[in-house]
């Protein structure tokens, strides 16, 4: 078992920045790639950033590309997201989750999940 808490939501104006955290416990964290993943309402839960069991390869959807950066500290037992430029269009809850093996952008193939955190960008 993984347990994951997400952290460091919250409303934030067009052009600014967040640091979301994701604290892990529970099974060994560093055998596990990581993702965070978002869902805005009406919409489907979207892949955001993945970073691989060894905290590199790090993986981006095109809309968090050159804006959000995903970073692991496995003695902390602990992924961000840093969001810099942050839109609109970002408002979601954001979730991290955990898999086994590769870094994967389906959601459906993480198996641990954290509860998510609300992420509001006003314009």
């Amino acid at each position: 078992q993984v347990q994951l808490v997400e952290s460091g939501g919250g409303l934030v104006q067009a052009g600014g920045s967040l640091r979301l955290s994701c604290a892990a416990s529970g099974r060994t964290f560093s055998s596990y790639a990581m993702g965070w993943f978002r869902q805005a309402p009406g919409k489907e839960r979207e892949f955001v950033a993945g970073i691989s069991w060894s905290g590199t390869r790090p993986t981006y959807a095109d809309s968090a590309k050159g804006r959000f950066t995903i970073s692991k500290d496995t003695a902390k037992n602990t992924v961000y997201l840093e969001m810099n430029s942050l839109k609109p269009e970002d408002t979601a809850v954001y979730s991290c989750a955990a898999k086994g093996g590769q870094v994967s952008t389906s959601w459906s193939t993480h198996r641990y999940w954290g509860q998510g955190t609300q992420v509001t960008v006003s314009s």
